[in-house]
C-alpha cells in the first residue's frame, strides 16, 4: 500500500495512542528477527532470546504459525490489529491528540487488547495467513486454535520481556509523542511524518506515502487514523476496514536509545543521581516535557535540576518556535564524558 489519501477531517480526528499490545508485538518481531538496532535493544535480546527460542522449540506448530504470519513484505492482518483508542481528555484544538495509557492498569489494558486478537475467527486467520504466504496453508496450520496460539505467544512476550520494564517504555513513548506534538505545532504534518518510519513521508495535498511499494492509493476519507509509537526499531501499518487505520512506528532514535540511560557512578556522586541523569539525557536536545516523561520525575523536580545545570553552565537552552530545548554545553559534555571514562576504567 504505497499511498494513503487523507482528508482534513481525518487529520483533525487523528491521535497518538499508547498501546501495550503494539509494544509487545514489536518485541515479538524483534525476537523473531534476532537482530538489534541499538545497544539497549541488544542487551534486551541477550537477556530474552534464549528463553524465547526454547519456548518456540517446545511446539513446532507455534514456530510454523509465526513463520507463516510474519513475512518479509507482509504480516498477516490478524496478528497486527488496530490498537484500541481509549477514551481520554484530548487537548482542544490539537489535531494530533495524545491518548496515553493510564498510569496504572496496564495489565488490564493489555489483556483487553489481547482478547480481541484471541477472538479472531479461524476462517479469518486462515485467510490472512494465505495472503501472507501468497499460497495455500500447510496442512499442519489448518486448525482452529491459531488465534489462541498467537495470543498465548504474545502473552509470553508481554509477561516475560515487556511488562517488567513497561513503565520506562511508556515514558519513552510519551516523550516521543510530546516531541512530535511540538513538531506539529512548529512545522505541520510534514515535520511530524517524514521521519516516522522508512519509506514514509508527507507528500502534501492530503497524500501520505506509507512505503515505497507500487500499490494503488487508498482513500481514508472519514476514517480514524492513529499513530502508535513503539520502542523497538520496528514499524508496520494496520487497518480495520473501512473506518480505522493505524501507523505503528519506532520511537525517535535518541529517545529509544536513552530510555535505559546509565548514569556514571562518579557523576551521580558529584551532582546527585537524578540531576546527573538529566545531564546524561541532554546529550540529545530535549524539552522539559520530554525530560519529565523519560526520567519519571515531576515537572518541579526537573525544573530545579535544569536551573542548577543552567547556572553551572553545564546546559544551555534555546527557543525553537514555541518550544524551549535544553542541551549540554561543551563543559557539560566534557564533565559527563570524563566521568563515563572514569567508570569504564574502574
Amino acid at each position: 500500500m504505497g499511498c494513503w489519501e487523507v482528508d482534513a477531517d481525518t487529520l483533525a480526528r487523528s491521535r497518538f495512542v499508547v498501546s501495550a499490545l503494539a509494544e509487545t508485538t514489536a518485541g515479538l518481531f524483534t525476537l523473531m528477527a534476532g537482530t538489534a538496532a541499538h545497544p539497549g535493544e541488544r542487551s534486551w535480546l541477550r537477556a530474552h532470546l534464549p528463553a524465547w527460542r526454547q519456548r518456540l522449540a517446545r511446539d513446532p506448530v507455534d514456530a510454523l504459525l509465526l513463520a507463516a504470519a510474519i513475512r518479509p513484505r507482509w504480516t498477516a492482518d490478524f496478528l497486527v490489529p488496530v490498537p484500541a483508542a481509549r477514551p481520554g481528555n484530548p487537548a482542544p484544538n490539537n489535531p494530533a491528540r495524545a491518548n496515553p495509557a493510564p498510569a496504572g492498569g496496564h495489565e488490564t489494558a493489555f489483556e483487553a487488547e489481547l482478547a480481541r486478537l484471541r477472538a479472531t475467527p479461524a476462517e479469518t486467520v486462515h485467510a490472512d495467513l494465505r495472503v501472507a504466504l501468497g499460497g495455500p496453508l500447510p496442512a499442519i496450520l489448518r486448525q482452529n486454535d491459531l488465534a489462541a496460539r498467537a495470543a498465548d505467544l504474545l502473552a509470553w512476550v508481554w509477561h516475560e520481556t515487556i511488562a517488567p520494564t513497561w513503565p520506562r517504555r511508556r515514558r519513552v513513548i510519551e516523550a516521543d509523542i510530546a516531541m512530535r506534538s511540538e513538531r506539529l505545532s512548529q512545522g505541520g504534518w510534514a515535520a511530524v511524518l517524514d521521519d516516522m518510519r522508512p519509506g514514509m513521508r508527507w507528500l502534501g495535498e492530503g497524500r501520505l506515502q506509507i512505503n515505497a511499494y507500487d500499490n494503488p492509493p487508498r482513500d481514508l476519507s472519514g476514517a480514524q487514523l492513529l499513530f502508535v509509537p513503539v520502542t523497538p526499531e520496528r514499524g508496520w501499518v494496520s487497518w480495520d476496514l473501512p473506518h480505522r487505520y493505524a501507523v505503528l512506528y519506532p520511537c525517535w532514535g535518541p529517545l529509544a536509545e536513552h530510555g535505559a540511560v546509565a548514569v556514571p557512578d562518579a557523576l551521580g556522586r558529584l551532582l546527585g543521581p537524578a540531576r546527573a541523569g538529566v545531564l546524561v539525557l541532554l546529550a540529545t536536545p530535549m524539552t522539559t516535557t520530554q525530560l519529565v516523561a523519560l526520567t519519571g520525575q515531576g515537572l518541579g523536580s526537573v525544573g530545579r535540576h535544569l536551573k542548577v545545570l543552567l547556572e553551572s553552565r553545564l546546559v544551555r537552552r534555546q527557543r525553537l518556535g514555541r518550544a524551549v530545548l535544553y542541551a549540554r554545553t561543551a563543559l557539560g559534555t566534557a564533565l559527563a564524558d570524563a566521568h563515563d571514562l572514569a567508570d569504564a576504567r574502574d
